[in-house]
């Protein structure tokens, strides 16, 4: 089973929220593991006035398939962020998240711009998880190079309090637990 989570698994709720999710052609099929997308993925890439966040995935693999939309990822309208969770295996420390990226960036010629710091344990989250991977994400970014930078340091609101946080208090960016099925809580 496939211990991460996917966008399009909250695709009511996405769209709840007014939200377009586009992807697989397999649209009900959560379980489908193919690295392809539906052709109506062009729309929003085509439409200049349309934010565009596009989740690949996590490893060079699954953003192999943004290789074949490279035309509309231009440096002056596009932004490439890094998510890193220092917490997981394949991006436990700054090397072994340095070779993921530089992965991914050799897999579909485009250059991270930015990173941001996901560093979670789900529910055994800390602020000191939190800090550890801004300090980790910090040094990511410096072996990026160029004007990488840190954007944001995520954290679960309900559990890691603001006041713990402070010396991220320009980056800190609160979130909730959407994505979580009840096989992780046995």
């Amino acid at each position: 089973m496939n211990p991460y989570f996917r966008s399009r698994e909250q695709r009511a709720l996405l769209e709840d929220a007014g939200i377009e999710v586009h992807g697989s052609t397999y649209r009900e099929e959560i379980t489908a593991e193919i690295p392809a997308l539906g052709s109506s993925v062009r729309g929003p890439l085509e439409n200049p006035n349309c934010r565009v966040i596009v989740d690949s995935g996590g490893n060079d693999s699954g953003a192999l398939v943004l290789k074949q939309f490279g035309k509309y990822f231009t440096p002056e309208r596009t932004d490439i962020i890094a998510v890193v969770n220092f917490s997981r295996f394949e991006t436990r420390s700054v090397e072994t998240a340095l070779d993921q990226i530089r992965a991914i960036e050799d897999a579909t010629g485009l250059r991270v711009t930015h990173i941001v710091n996901n560093t979670h344990l789900l529910r055994e989250t800390t602020a000191q998880t939190v800090l550890s991977g801004n300090a980790k994400a910090t040094a990511l970014a410096q072996e990026l190079g160029g004007d990488v930078r840190v954007l944001y340091d995520c954290y679960p609101a309900r559990i890691v309090a603001p006041e713990d946080i402070t010396a991220l208090s320009r980056t800190a960016f609160p979130l909730n637990l959407y994505l979580r099925p009840t096989w992780l809580d046995r």
